[in-house]
């Protein structure tokens, strides 16, 4: 896992290709990352897919409870299958301008 800070996101990428373990390794860790917005990227990994994603769903929620973003960057999948409660898009620029209008959200107190 490779973990890379800017201001008030951090990105953590997925460098094993092993979405379990990654998962494991995010929720043992998340402590150190829950007051930052964050970025899963998981877009070096060519095999994940909608089940795997769905895995961070209970992550993702305990994280949104603490008014931060979670973001997940992944390629290849059917983005329309995709539960509401899980925010996914296919870029790290993307993910940033979910970010951007999460925080822009908070601000005006939606």
């Amino acid at each position: 896992m490779k973990v890379d800070q800017k201001g008030h996101t951090t990105i953590l990428k997925n460098t094993q290709g092993d979405c379990l373990a990654f998962l494991e390794k995010v929720t043992t860790q998340h402590n150190s990352f829950k007051n930052q917005n964050l970025i899963l990227d998981m877009s070096m990994d060519k095999s994940v897919d909608l089940k795997q994603i769905k895995l961070f769903g209970d992550l993702s929620k305990i994280h949104k409870k603490g008014k931060k973003s979670f973001v997940i960057v992944a390629d290849g999948i059917d983005f329309n299958a995709i539960p509401t409660k899980l925010t996914v898009v296919p870029t790290l620029l993307e993910a940033h301008d979910i970010i951007e209008m999460e925080e822009i959200e908070r601000d005006l107190g939606f």
